[in-house]
């Protein structure tokens, strides 16, 4: 970070002043593109990451239609559609901690957005745990010794298959939770900051940038909820 003086000294002028403006760049505005342009890089990444466990749910889907969709009897669309109440509540209270820091409204507006945030974003992930609990005690957990459905696997579905399902719910649910909590630990010291009053209409990449990421991560649920929770609404094979 530059100071005013360093600011002077590397000649980008008057506007440089602002103490959060590092020394590689010309301007606040240039700083702040170039922040953002470096967040969609990222999100472009972890869309071909998260892409390459939808391609394997679409491929085993179209393999095994009547275990995916008999497995996912055992998902509570009841709680998935809450969870999904919740992401979207979370997506809007850190849109408005956005709107908030842009327009320069108070630090404790700022942070209460953002804690509003969190708060609804810890919901999610005890939900989550909720949910992972009650596959343990139903045998659902798709490890070796670990899965005993004890309801009978309808006809004509192997082990082998209705266990693919599992998998999958596991590996995607999970990597989403994991990017929940590390988001959680992202926006602790942002929130910080916030309350040091850091962030103004001329400096607010921090949040924005993090918003990015924030909507980044609900938007992949909006895929999963469907794909996991709705798949079996009306299977008829019974369990």
């Amino acid at each position: 970070m530059s100071t005013h003086a360093e600011a002077i000294e590397h000649g980008h002028g008057p506007e440089a002043a602002h103490e959060a403006l590092a020394h590689h760049f010309d301007n606040m505005e240039q700083q702040r593109e170039a922040g953002a342009l470096g967040m969609w890089v990222f999100i472009a990444q972890e869309v071909m990451f998260f892409g390459g466990l939808f391609l394997a749910y679409l491929v085993y889907r179209m393999q095994y239609p009547r275990a995916f969709m008999a497995a996912s009897n055992h998902l509570d669309w009841k709680i998935g559609t809450f969870n999904t109440a919740v992401l979207i509540a979370s997506s809007l209270t850190m849109a408005l901690a956005v709107w908030a820091t842009q327009v320069g409204r108070s630090r404790k507006v700022q942070v209460g957005f953002m804690a509003a945030t969190v708060l609804l974003g810890l919901v999610f992930l005890g939900v989550k745990a909720f949910e992972y609990h009650d596959k343990y005690v139903d045998g659902l957990i798709p490890i070796a010794g670990w899965f005993n459905p004890h309801d009978p696997i309808p006809a004509g579905v192997t082990t082998g298959q209705y266990q693919m399902f599992f998998w999958l719910y596991f590996a995607m649910t999970g990597l989403h939770a994991l990017h929940m909590i590390i988001g959680v630990g992202i926006i602790a010291p942002i929130m910080w900051m916030a309350w040091r009053g850091r962030f103004s209409p001329e400096y607010h990449g921090p949040v924005e940038n993090f918003g990015l990421y924030w909507h980044f991560v609900d938007i992949i649920w909006i895929f999963l909820f469907p794909l996991l929770y709705l798949l079996g609404a009306h299977f008829k094979g019974g369990h």
